[in-house]
């Protein structure tokens, strides 16, 4: 293995490859983060090779700072958050707890750590001398060089710049309005990287410190401290509110008052110790005290879900509507608008009378999603899954879809059999979402199922199997599979309905023995949209079967390059004569009926 410290130099051998975007719609869309941050491709390396050391003073710097950092024997990764503004070491819970909760602001190197910098390294010089062209010249000086060691983020660059401005206009008094500042900041952002616009943590940070800057004199009228305080949060909560539900379509109410106990905690405490455990390693015993109660804190009130309300992806036209509203509100105070507008947004599903269907790309496997018109019900067939990885659909791809078109539950989670590659994240969609009901195939429950049920159980969810039919309102889902096989794909179960007069077949990974049964039992003719069974395999969708029932659209959820070589030429050959859409080249697929029109939308990668 290959000895690499920062700043060095180093040769790649590997392929080229333009990054995909999103396959699920809504979801974090790679190719553009890239593109904004001026790459546009990645590397498969294939073999990499050292050509020379680091002779960067700054890097160095930054190298030896890390490794002091490591050496520390506890909450290390509160120093190197504090010190380099690296997240790496954080546990990935404990930072999404932070994140929901609406205080990651606080563990990024913004305008909070560089004012602090600033302003302990301002005390000391005026201690030494009362020049203030020199005493803010080297502060500039270390900002800079600070800001060289951390890295140009553009919370950091925005926060150096206004520090800079802010300065000359003290120093010199030019007596300019500090909201002209702002403006004059927000300038030379965007000439020197336009870019920094579609940065999520610049729009924070720049949005709330030009919004409290704006109302500056409304705040500093505010005489009781706590006041003042919840004020502030409940101005940062309300301006960070669009993005936050344009991106993670979610926001935590709790977070208004959780920054009022976080945030000194933070300044007073964790940042002081993390600064001076790096000179004083055993100082870091009390640091852990101090992180241990504030992630405690933050992983209760994740993991119960307090005060989180989500709400479905809004429009860019939705995002400039509620800061006009909330704009007028801080100059008006009348917030009556703002709510009466969450509120329609938070309840569009009740008066969509759109159905959705969507086969969601979860790569080699199957989950598909039945969304009925006015919030009636939300029904999950399969939830994907992948086999020895670390990776989890749900987290990753499920859970955030759903949370964008504004689904706060599952009513019906249908496991159409026990193959990983179906239910593989069920356990995981029922810890982490909520679900009311499970329904299970026919058949003996192999060990994958006995593990969901134990789950089941203990959240007191119902599950039932075998199953004939199901009833939501005015439609019927008909479980067409009653008989027992030899064998789980054949035991899967086959879903029948209609959907605002278009017939719907989901085969899961049933067979060709299992496909005879059916054209012998049922009239399955002129179907509308037929999810292909076994993802294309030659085991399922005969010439016979795919004759008899005639699909006019047919899906077939299939990993990139997979190596069963699935769809077989032979299945596309049969389904000639229908519109075939594969998850592997045209991402997921949604067919959309509303007025009796059917729109189909995929999210090719």
């Amino acid at each position: 293995m290959i000895n690499i410290n920062l700043g060095d130099e180093i040769k790649v051998t590997g392929t080229l490859k333009v990054p995909p975007s999103n396959t699920i719609p809504n979801l974090f869309n790679y190719k553009k983060y890239l593109y904004y941050n001026d790459i546009y491709y990645t590397v498969t390396a294939t073999s990499i090779e050292k050509t020379s050391n680091n002779t960067n003073i700054i890097y160095y710097i930054k190298d030896t700072i890390s490794s002091r950092i490591d050496k520390i024997y506890k909450s290390n990764e509160y120093i190197k958050i504090f010190l380099l503004g690296d997240t790496s070491l954080l546990d990935e819970n404990i930072n999404e707890s932070y994140r929901q909760n609406g205080i990651s602001h606080l563990f990024s190197i913004s305008g909070m750590h560089i004012s602090l910098f600033a302003s302990i390294i301002l005390y000391i010089l005026k201690r030494i001398s009362y020049n203030n062209y020199y005493n803010y010249g080297i502060v500039i000086l270390f900002l800079f060089v600070y800001t060289l060691l951390v890295g140009p983020s553009p919370s950091v660059i925005r926060s150096l710049i206004m520090y800079i401005i802010f300065s000359i206009n003290k120093v010199f008094n030019l007596k300019t309005k500090n909201i002209d500042i702002m403006c004059l900041v927000l300038i030379i952002m965007l000439l020197i990287n336009p870019y920094y616009l579609y940065n999520i943590s610049f729009q924070y940070s720049y949005l709330i410190s030009f919004t409290l800057i704006l109302f500056s004199n409304k705040i500093k009228n505010i005489k009781n401290k706590i006041n003042k305080s919840l004020y502030i949060s409940f101005v940062s909560f309300l301006v960070s509110f669009p993005i936050c539900i344009y991106n993670f379509y979610q926001v935590n109410i709790i977070s208004i008052f959780l920054n009022l106990l976080v945030i000194p905690l933070v300044n007073i405490f964790i940042f002081p110790l993390s600064l001076i455990s790096f000179i004083i390693p055993k100082i870091s015993y009390i640091l852990s005290l101090f992180t241990n109660i504030l992630q405690s804190i933050s992983l209760f009130i994740y993991n119960n879900d307090f005060g989180v309300i989500i709400f479905p992806k809004s429009s860019i036209l939705l995002v400039i509507i509620y800061y006009i509203f909330i704009y007028s509100y801080l100059y008006n105070k009348k917030i009556i608008l703002i709510y009466l507008l969450m509120f329609a947004h938070k309840f569009y599903n009740y008066i969509d009378t759109s159905m959705e269907v969507i086969s969601l790309d979860v790569g080699q496997g199957d989950s598909v999603l039945i969304k009925y018109p006015y919030n009636e019900a939300n029904i999950l067939i399969d939830t994907g899954g992948i086999s020895n990885s670390d990776y989890s659909i749900t987290i990753n791809k499920t859970t955030p879809y759903l949370k964008s078109v504004g689904i706060t539950h599952i009513d019906y989670l249908i496991i159409t059999h026990g193959d990983y590659d179906h239910m593989g994240e069920a356990i995981n969609l029922v810890e982490n979402f909520k679900v009311e009901k499970v329904i299970f195939n026919c058949g003996q429950f192999n060990n994958l199922e006995k593990d969901l049920i134990k789950v089941l159980n203990k959240k007191k969810i119902p599950y039932y199997s075998c199953i004939k039919e199901l009833n939501i309102d005015d439609n019927k889902l008909y479980f067409l599979n009653n008989k027992e096989y030899s064998n789980e794909n054949d035991n899967s179960s086959v879903i029948y309905t209609e959907l605002n007069k278009r017939k719907f077949l989901f085969m899961g990974d049933a067979g060709i023995e299992v496909e005879e049964d059916l054209i012998e039992k049922y009239n399955l003719q002129d179907i509308d949209i037929l999810k292909v069974g076994h993802h294309g395999s030659k085991t399922s969708s005969s010439k016979e079967f795919i004759n008899e029932i005639n699909p006019k659209y047919s899906i077939i959820s299939v990993g990139k390059n997979n190596r069963y070589g699935h769809p077989n030429d032979s299945v596309l050959e049969n389904l000639d004569n229908s519109k075939i859409y594969r998850t592997d080249q045209d991402g997921s697929i949604m067919f959309e009926i509303k007025n009796n029109k059917l729109k189909v939308e995929t999210s090719v990668p």
